[in-house]
């Protein structure tokens, strides 16, 4: 019940779509931060976390596997959400144009 209960608020604090795409990569955009160790959208930092943490994480070097997979989808969630606001971006460019 408690899960259910912060699944819900999560879902009412976000956007909905950034909300549908937390529920779709399975990971919310403030857990995908903190795996990847990124206070804000910057895909340069998201991208140099990402690739580090990869390496680190490879099961050939000793990594984990699981820990590999966390930060995959850290970063899935974290495309996603700059996809969703560029497109709010053009959304509001357009509507400014009218």
């Amino acid at each position: 019940a408690a899960s259910q209960a912060a699944a819900g608020a999560r879902g009412r604090s976000e956007r909905p779509q950034s909300a549908a795409a937390s529920r779709i990569i399975g990971i919310s955009l403030q857990e995908a931060q903190q795996i990847l160790n990124v206070s804000n959208l910057n895909p340069e930092e998201i991208q140099k976390n990402y690739d580090h943490l990869f390496r680190v994480n490879d099961k050939s070097v000793g990594g984990s596997f699981y820990l590999q997979s966390k930060v995959v989808r850290a970063k899935e969630r974290l495309d996603e959400e700059l996809r969703i606001q560029a497109r709010d971006e053009k959304e509001k460019g357009w509507k400014a144009e009218t």
